[in-house]
């Protein structure tokens, strides 16, 4: 199963972002989108999850969650928009994976069996960080995470 994992879009949807998320099984954004219209663009490309970032705010965001817990390719995957106000121990909750956005830095970072998972930001650029999103591979209960740079 391949999940297109994206973040920080801050209102903008750049086509090699959609380009780059063809095929995905499945598509994950960790908050901060921007705009809802950025949602409509990822839901016609595969089912999406999504939860709310530190930005999203007005009738639109109202109902999205803040933190979500899926089950997807048989592995449990908190998403978090700030991993630093997680209020979860991961390892004691079973979670395979955490997904979390927020710092623009994209990231995969293996802790106690924990993968971490940051898609840095598909947005407009910030600072000197790269412009990028995440494909999550989940193959025989074993994920493998990989960032994408785009532009």
């Amino acid at each position: 199963m391949r999940i297109g994992i994206i973040s920080d879009t801050h209102g903008l949807l750049r086509p090699e972002a959609l380009a780059a998320l063809q095929g995905c099984e499945h598509i994950i954004h960790a908050g901060d989108i921007g705009k809802p219209e950025v949602l409509e663009g990822l839901r016609s490309l595969a089912p999406l999850d999504v939860i709310r970032g530190n930005v999203d705010s007005g009738d639109w965001a109202t109902a999205i969650p803040q933190t979500l817990d899926l089950q997807l390719g048989g592995l449990r995957i908190h998403v978090t928009h700030d991993v630093k106000t997680m209020d979860i121990n991961p390892v004691a909750e079973g979670v395979a994976v955490v997904i979390a956005g927020h710092s623009h830095q994209p990231k995969i970072e293996q802790v106690n069996g924990v993968l971490y998972l940051n898609p840095g930001s598909a947005g407009r650029r910030r600072f000197t960080l790269p412009i990028s999103l995440a494909l999550l591979d989940i193959e025989d209960g074993q994920s493998r995470a990989q960032l994408v740079t785009l532009g």
